[in-house]
């Protein structure tokens, strides 16, 4: 049990924690690609600018005309008139084909010297393979450049963007390490929401091992005892006859065992038929008649005829049997009554089975249904009973898709089963 519940901790917590990693770099990736995105246009930006008249000037909208263009490819940069860009560190570098730098402009306000940007300009010209753009790692490289036409150089300052990256970065792992202790506490809690039933399910499997043993452990001790009276005395028949009765109770107990397990197993749809419900039931109680006639147990009943439905004939009649069973043997023993209905309720079929006697606890009506359970053991072991009938009644009650509850009060006690009509 413990290894099956770790299992399922860590499929939860491993399911959630890959969700969560997911989620996390899809909002880094996406934000880091959007930067990425935004240096390339302003690079870009930058580089489609034309040298016109001496003034570093926005490209026309409109197709230039040929009769525009200067022939010659001298590129001067009047800083006056040099755009400024307040959100973005930039600069332009115009060198000769000797990477001699040859002019430097600022467009940011930013406080650096030319010396500065010859510096970084420099480093970037001294590299072999002149890129077109070279954005880089941005959570790494403080600078993106790029090399278009007329010798021109354009260096971008990422510090900014870095440090939002990085802040973001750092928040992301911070948020990453919260919720994985919130996924832990939650793991745990599903595990067991859903290992309870298993728990439940694999205490009663013991619970009835261990029930069933004790059972089956008594006759067998006197089944053998009575063997060995037998060898010493072999004219002795009580001997024989006790290991019959004894014998008689195992084979009952093992037949409702059997009936237990077919029944938990669930019922063949084709073991089904359409059948009167009505005159099954009013056939099965005429066998108690007699029974309930020397009890001295007042007997009523009131079956609405013709209530047809599908179901397990054989079935239907051990349910009955089972209830008027248990009524006959908690009713009063001086004013006992039972009292037997089968009527059809809108959509339902309903059968209640009320006798008159001791009332049962609220916290022991649920309780009544489980396997081996007996309310009196004295009584009911005298009386060759296992606590095996109320787990039979709801099994098949179960299998006909229907209810079965128990009602308690006043001194009558009511089992209300209910069937879909």
């Amino acid at each position: 049990m413990d290894k099956l519940e770790k299992k399922i901790f860590y499929v939860i917590f491993s399911i959630l924690t890959i969700f969560l990693i997911s989620i996390l770099c899809i909002f880094n990736y996406q934000y880091y690609y959007q930067e990425k995105t935004d240096i390339k246009n302003i690079l870009m930006r930058l580089d489609d600018r034309r040298f016109k008249d001496g003034a570093f000037k926005m490209p026309d909208m409109k197709r230039e005309e040929n009769t525009d263009k200067k022939a010659n490819n001298d590129i001067t940069i009047d800083k006056e008139k040099s755009p400024i860009f307040m959100d973005t560190i930039a600069y332009s570098v115009i060198y000769d084909e000797f990477n001699k730098i040859i002019e430097v402009i600022n467009h940011s306000q930013e406080d650096i010297s030319e010396d500065e940007i010859k510096e970084l300009a420099e480093k970037f010209l001294s590299k072999d393979n002149k890129k077109n753009i070279n954005i880089g790692n941005l959570y790494i490289d403080d600078y993106s450049y790029s090399f278009k036409g007329h010798n021109l150089l354009t260096i971008l300052d990422n510090t900014t963007v870095k440090n939002n990256l990085l802040k973001i970065l750092k928040n992301s792992i911070i948020i990453f390490i919260f919720l994985e202790i919130v996924i832990i506490i939650v793991s745990f809690k599903l595990t067991s929401w859903i290992i309870k039933p298993v728990i439940e399910t694999f205490n009663k499997q013991k619970q009835f091992i261990t029930d069933a043993s004790h059972e089956l452990k008594t006759p067998i001790a006197v089944v053998m005892a009575n063997a060995e009276a037998l060898e010493n005395e072999p004219q002795e028949k009580k001997w024989l006859n006790n290991i019959k009765l004894e014998t008689e109770r195992m084979n009952a107990l093992i037949s409702d065992l059997l009936d237990l397990a077919k029944l938990e197993n669930g019922i063949s749809k084709e073991n089904y038929a359409f059948n009167n419900l009505s005159k099954i039931i009013e056939t099965s109680l005429l066998t108690f008649e007699s029974l309930i006639y020397e009890k001295k147990i007042k007997f009523d009943y009131n079956i609405q005829e013709d209530i047809n439905t599908s179901c397990n004939s054989n079935q239907m009649k051990q349910l009955v049997a089972i209830l008027i069973d248990n009524a006959i043997n908690h009713s009063n023993i001086k004013d006992g009554e039972i009292i037997v209905s089968l009527i059809r309720e809108k959509n339902s079929i309903v059968l209640r089975v009320t006798n008159k006697g001791d009332e049962i606890p609220k916290d022991l009506q649920v309780k009544i249904f489980e396997r081996f359970y007996r309310g009196d053991v004295s009584r009911n072991r005298d009386s060759n009973r296992y606590g095996l009938g109320l787990a039979i009644a709801k099994n098949i009650v179960i299998n006909h898709n229907g209810k079965i509850f128990v009602k308690s009060e006043n001194g009558f006690t009511t089992f209300c089963v209910n069937f879909l009509g």
